[in-house]
């Protein structure tokens, strides 16, 4: 009885070995495998050859005339007219070629820090079309989980994601533009990186605008313009108009 058993053993042991792929001698044919190697898949590898493409190479040149995603082509710089000297916050004439895509240097604009210190302020004229651009990433990137005015209540907090921050948070608001632009780019705790997602020129654009809805959410009257204050104070000082007293109604017969 307990021959069989060895003899059985022995020979369920030689099967199994023959079915993992182990031949006992080298041949260039590829073994056979009960778990495929995930070294051999159906992908290109970077760098190698493919008999797929008929010039035999795996990497691909980009299609004429399309942007990668995430890029945006540069806009034409206006010059300034002659003897009008340019703005003192104006960028350098070659930031156009400079600033397009994603984190390419160590400075301000492109880390957030100035030296190993967070630096504060927008690297970049705030104008109505960097708001409107921030606007516009704010609700596609950020507002599935921070809310429409980042208060922390987006859709994605509905769905049990509760760790989500509102960043009208008063140590939020205090925070450095460096840091929240080192937050976007990185990530934090459960907020993933959206370095690779989102440009370094829309990340600015989302600081901007993000420092708007905070404004506005937490806002003073000394925030407010004189003149328009004081249409808002005569507006408040206003009696209610009265309103006619109901004529009665005939009696029924």
């Amino acid at each position: 009885m307990l021959r069989g058993f060895l003899l059985i053993f022995l020979l369920a042991s030689i099967v199994i070995v023959a079915m993992a792929g182990f031949r006992g001698e080298h041949s260039p044919r590829t073994p056979w495998e009960i778990f495929p190697d995930m070294v051999r898949q159906q992908k290109v590898r970077a760098q190698s050859p493919i008999d797929f493409f008929g010039d035999g190479r795996g990497p691909r040149v980009p299609i004429a005339n399309t942007v990668p995603i995430g890029y945006e082509m540069p806009k034409p710089q206006l010059k300034a007219p002659a003897g009008v000297p340019p703005p003192a916050n104006a960028p350098p004439p070659d930031s156009a070629t400079n600033r397009i895509g994603f984190s390419v240097g160590t400075d301000y604009y492109n880390t957030g820090k100035i030296a190993n210190n967070w630096g504060t302020g927008i690297p970049v004229p705030v104008t109505e079309q960097l708001m409107q651009r921030g606007q516009q990433r704010f609700n596609i990137n950020c507002s599935v989980c921070h809310g429409l005015t980042a208060a922390g209540n987006g859709v994605a907090k509905l769905y049990g994601l509760n760790t989500v921050a509102t960043l009208q948070d008063e140590r939020i608001r205090k925070m450095a533009d460096g840091e929240i632009f080192n937050t976007i780019t990185n990530g934090k705790n459960t907020m993933m990186s959206y370095g690779g997602n989102v440009p370094v020129a829309d990340r600015w654009a989302i600081i901007a605008y993000l420092r708007a809805l905070q404004r506005s959410q937490n806002a003073a009257a000394a925030d407010i313009p004189p003149e328009e204050l004081v249409k808002l104070e005569k507006a408040e000082a206003k009696p209610p108009e009265a309103k006619p007293a109901p004529s009665p109604e005939a009696p029924k017969k």
